[in-house]
C-alpha cells in the first residue's frame, strides 16, 4: 500500500527549510511578523550606531561601545544573510537581486575593515562605514506599498520620461533667451549658465546666486517662475494615476520558495518569475 502523505513533507531537512522561509520571507505569518519587526528594529539600532559614530565627540568619548554594537548587528545580519540563502531553492536567484544585493551590501565593510589595520588607512575606513547606510534600504522590503510604488513608476516610466524630455527642452530654450537678454553683464556668461539658472527658477528652488537685472529679463522670469508651479504637479498627477490602477490588482505577500520573488496576484499558483509552484 502506497502512502498519500508527501514525502517531501516528511523529510526533515524540507520541513527545516520550510518553517525557516515562512519565518523570513513571509510577513502573514505570526512568527513571519515577529521577525520583521525584530528585524526592522535592529536596522534602525545599526542606523543610529552609525550616525552617532560619524559625531567627533560622541566617537571619542562612546568608540569602544560603538565599535562593539557595529559588531553585533554586522553578526546578526550575516547570520540573517546566511539563512536567508539556506531555505531558499536558489540561492543565487537571492543573491543577485536587488535585496540580495542590499543585504551584503550592509555586511561587506565591516570585514574590509579587517583588512585595513594600520593608522594610514583610517581614512579608507571611514569611506567604507559611510556604506553601512545600505541597511536602510532594508526597509523597503517591509512597507506594504513599495511594491505598488514601484509598479506605478514602471508604468509610468514612458510618460515621465516625455515629461523630463520636454522639461529638459524647455529649460534649454528659456536659458538660451536668458542668455540673449541679459547677457554677460549681468552675470549670465554662458548658455550652460543661463540653463543652470533656468533649471533652479523652472524647479522653485532659487538659489539667487544669479538673476535677471533688466526689466524683460525679470518679466520673463516671473513667467519661467508660474509656469514651475505647474509642472511641478504633472509627474505627481501621473505617479497618482499609475498607483489607483495597480491598486485595482490584488497582490499577496507570498514569497516564492525558489527565488524568493514577491508581488504575485492572490490567486497565483505559480511564481511569476521562476514558475515554481507557490
Amino acid at each position: 500500500m502506497k502512502s498519500s502523505t508527501d514525502p517531501a513533507k516528511n523529510h526533515p531537512k524540507s520541513n527545516w527549510r520550510h518553517r525557516l522561509h515562512e519565518i523570513i520571507f513571509e510577513a502573514e505569518t505570526p512568527a513571519g511578523k515577529i521577525f520583521d519587526v525584530l528585524l526592522i528594529i535592529c536596522i534602525i539600532s545599526s542606523i543610529i550606531v552609525v550616525m552617532v559614530d560619524s559625531v567627533s565627540s560622541w566617537h571619542q568619548s562612546l568608540g569602544n561601545y560603538l565599535i562593539a554594537a557595529e559588531w553585533v548587528f554586522t553578526i546578526l545580519f550575516t547570520i540573517e544573510y546566511l539563512l536567508r540563502l539556506s531555505c531558499i531553492g536558489r540561492p543565487a536567484k537571492y543573491a543577485t537581486s536587488f535585496f540580495g544585493i542590499v543585504d551584503l551590501m550592509a555586511i561587506i565593510p565591516s570585514y574590509l575593515g579587517l583588512f585595513f589595520p594600520g593608522t594610514e588607512y583610517l581614512l579608507v575606513i571611514r569611506v567604507l562605514r559611510i556604506l553601512r547606510v545600505f541597511r536602510v534600504l532594508k526597509l523597503v522590503q517591509y512597507i506594504d506599498e513599495a511594491e505598488h510604488l514601484l509598479e506605478a513608476l514602471r508604468a509610468s516610466g514612458r510618460k515621465i520620461a516625455v515629461f523630463l524630455f520636454a522639461v529638459g527642452t524647455l529649460v534649454v530654450i528659456c536659458g538660451s533667451l536668458m542668455y540673449v537678454v541679459e547677457g554677460e553683464a549681468n552675470g549670465f556668461t554662458s548658455i550652460p549658465r543661463s540653463i543652470y539658472w533656468a533649471i533652479v527658477t523652472l524647479t522653485t528652488v532659487g538659489y539667487g546666486d544669479i538673476s535677471p537685472q533688466t526689466n524683460i529679463g525679470q518679466a520673463f522670469a516671473s513667467v519661467i517662475m508660474i509656469l514651475g508651479y505647474g509642472i511641478i504637479a504633472v509627474p505627481t498627477g501621473i505617479v497618482t494615476v499609475g498607483l489607483s490602477q495597480v491598486r485595482n490588482r490584488k497582490v499577496t505577500t507570498t514569497s516564492c520558495p525558489e527565488c524568493s520573488s514577491e508581488g504575485h496576484d492572490h490567486d497565483a499558483i505559480y511564481c511569476k518569475d521562476c514558475g515554481s509552484q507557490l
